[in-house]
């Protein structure tokens, strides 16, 4: 097909079903995250966020979890990660310890972001293993759904407020 980028096409698919994950994780009212693993154009696995009962259940490691169980190794070299938001630093770590060849993220986190904003955890040349790394897939759908949720969780959150009462 000249002129289409399948690749790139091939992202905003994958992504967009993270984003439904995500609004799986915002219906439970966790922090709205999704996340899969996808290789060789098939979806092994889908999370979205559980942390508000686990401190590590972000929907990454959930995801990368399942994968491995399914293929049974915790060595995924050749496949690819999809997530809202870019990684904190445990789950760029779970990138790099997992072999993920590749990251494609939604939107930045410019307070835990390990995946190019504070730190470059994935990139880091002094580990055993680099992801490739494409930013910005679905950016304004991600970000929206970000700051939606935390705009309800704050007006929630000042309309229970003792000082209110």
């Amino acid at each position: 097909m000249a002129g289409i980028d399948v690749k790139s096409s091939g992202d905003e698919y994958f992504m967009k079903i993270a984003l439904t994950e995500a609004a799986e994780a915002v219906r439970r009212g966790d922090v709205p995250v999704g996340a899969l693993v996808v290789m060789e154009g098939r979806v092994l696995s889908a999370a979205s966020n559980r942390k508000e009962k686990d401190p590590t259940a972000h929907a990454e490691i959930l995801a990368i979890r399942k994968a491995a169980l399914l293929l049974g190794t915790w060595n995924l070299r050749g496949a690819e990660l999809y997530v809202t938001v870019e990684p904190c630093p445990m789950c760029a770590g779970a990138l790099v310890l997992s072999r993920i060849s590749r990251l494609v993220f939604g939107c930045t986190d410019p307070r835990a972001g390990a995946c190019g904003t504070l730190y470059d955890i994935v990139r880091d040349t002094r580990l055993n293993h680099r992801c490739i790394v494409r930013s910005g897939v679905l950016e304004t759908e991600c970000a929206d759904l970000m700051t939606s949720f935390f705009s309800r969780r704050r007006r929630e959150t000042f309309h229970r407020s003792p000082e209110k009462e």
